[in-house]
């Protein structure tokens, strides 16, 4: 029997280079049973796992004590939360006193050692940009309707964004975001996470307040991650 050489069906994210490399596999004759059927899927398991998902790596930036227990936090959280759908980039770089940001390499800062939901919700927030960026024909789309929605929003802390264009993109970045915790840790946990948020006040009590305005947006548009 000879492999098919139909379409493939392409996942997203990075399972996409398994597929495409798979697709793109010679017309090779696998007869099921016997050494030459045995070899295939030997062949097959390692293209998957040469093209599986990349560990995230933690970077330490001053290498202190607080940022190695934040490290140590996220390495744990990592491996107890299945993260991979809202792991865009695989390079983290933790560092002391530093604003939280995504580019252009996600940095954390130490605040929220040993406190695991809020950790993990930075995490994700950082992540999401990434995703975002990635999508930003739609994203554009979004923050147009956002826009109409909310003619005036806040700019700068505590309340917005560091731009009125942020801003509304953060709308959608942080509906993700609660999305995702609610997942993950329950809508009580994260109501509690949402709730100590001492910057994007004005963002994240808008989509509490308009959640379903705001969930009909960013579906309209394809950016929920399932």
């Amino acid at each position: 029997m000879k492999a098919s050489k139909g379409k493939c069906s392409m996942p997203k994210g990075n399972d996409k280079w398994n597929a495409e490399f798979i697709c793109a596999a010679p017309n090779l004759s696998v007869p099921r049973g016997g050494k030459a059927f045995t070899v295939f899927v030997a062949w097959l398991l390692i293209v998957a796992t040469a093209f599986a998902a990349k560990p995230v790596t933690i970077q330490l930036k001053h290498n202190s004590e607080r940022e190695q227990r934040t490290k140590a936090e996220l390495e744990r959280l990592l491996s107890t939360y299945d993260l991979k759908k809202y792991t865009f980039t695989n390079k983290v770089i933790i560092e002391d006193g530093a604003y939280a940001h995504s580019f252009p390499e996600i940095t954390l800062n130490t605040r929220f050692l040993d406190s695991d939901d809020e950790l993990l919700s930075s995490y994700i927030h950082e992540q999401l940009h990434w995703y975002l960026r990635d999508h930003d024909v739609q994203q554009k789309r979004a923050i147009q309707t956002l826009r109409m929605y909310y003619p005036r929003v806040p700019v700068g802390d505590p309340e917005g964004a560091d731009t009125v264009y942020s801003t509304y993109g953060h709308l959608v970045d942080c509906y993700l975001e609660m999305q995702a915790d609610r997942k993950l840790i329950g809508p009580e946990r994260t109501a509690a996470v949402i709730a100590d948020k001492g910057h994007y006040t004005w963002i994240y009590k808008t989509i509490i307040d308009d959640e379903p305005s705001i969930a009909a947006v960013v579906h309209s548009e394809g950016l929920e991650i399932e």
